[in-house]
């Protein structure tokens, strides 16, 4: 039966940040994600946690304000990459993070692609027991951003060969993308270590789009998948009031598995 977490940058936004798990935990998330858990003291989100287990992180950005969307494709940036990773790292091993989401950046061209792989190398190195996530994003949301398509996140994690190195597959960076977000899915699985659901085309709950949601959760019921199904999704109401999609997948799960 798949996990689900919680993204809680994204949901329960009705509550303060760290009081956002308890809530996830309540309506019946197996685990939360966060973004940048970089605002609050570590024992803060130790204690916030109470247990529940984090997905994910990203690494620290840089000034987000300022245009930063990380550093690891950006030329002349890997100062400020490696600092970023470590930190991003360290938090990751004290809140017991299962994957770290380290961001490209604002870059284009071979330089870029060849500084991105270099030290994506040297992370892997760095933090030998952690899994790394790579995530193509869409040009609306995201410009500039150097990793822009799954064909190109495909090739990069081909080619380095690095066991803890995969592709995060959100749908609606596939679907924006690419158009067909199962045809994504079906070429790149094996390559993906953790996977982010929301509705299309409007990033709210999950379902519709023409994505097979129950199809996705029946495939890895019943493959070796040991990673999360995270909602990162913008909710059209109180998170709690549109979680009939959750509650029918868990359900339909329970009766496979019964």
């Amino acid at each position: 039966m798949p996990r689900f977490a919680a993204n809680v940058t994204m949901l329960f936004t009705e509550v303060p940040m760290l009081a956002r798990p308890d809530l996830a935990r309540e309506a019946g998330f197996d685990g939360v994600e966060v973004l940048f858990p970089y605002d609050h003291p570590l024992k803060d989100w130790q204690t916030a946690l109470a247990g529940m287990p984090l997905a994910l992180i990203n690494a620290p950005p840089g000034d987000w304000a300022a245009g930063d969307r990380g550093y690891a494709a950006v030329p002349g940036a890997v100062g400020d990459f490696r600092q970023s990773f470590l930190r991003g790292a360290d938090v990751a091993a004290q809140l017991g993070a299962a994957r770290l989401h380290v961001m490209a950046g604002v870059a284009k061209g071979e330089q870029a692609e060849a500084v991105y792989r270099e030290n994506l190398a040297w992370a892997a190195a760095q933090a030998p027991d952690l899994c790394l996530c790579i995530e193509p994003l869409n040009a609306d949301d995201m410009p500039g951003y150097f990793l822009n398509d799954f064909d190109q996140a495909a090739r990069i994690v081909d080619d380095l060969g690095i066991a803890t190195l995969g592709i995060q597959f959100d749908l609606w960076h596939a679907a924006r993308i690419h158009g067909d977000a199962d045809a994504v899915w079906a070429k790149h699985k094996g390559r993906v270590n953790h996977i982010q659901i929301a509705g299309f085309p409007g990033r709210n709950e999950p379902g519709g789009g023409g994505f097979d949601l129950t199809g996705l959760c029946s495939e890895l019921d019943t493959g070796e998948w040991s990673g999360w199904v995270a909602a990162e999704y913008l909710p059209q109401r109180a998170t709690v009031h549109g979680l009939m999609w959750l509650n029918a997948l868990k359900s339909r799960a329970r009766l496979i598995g019964a």
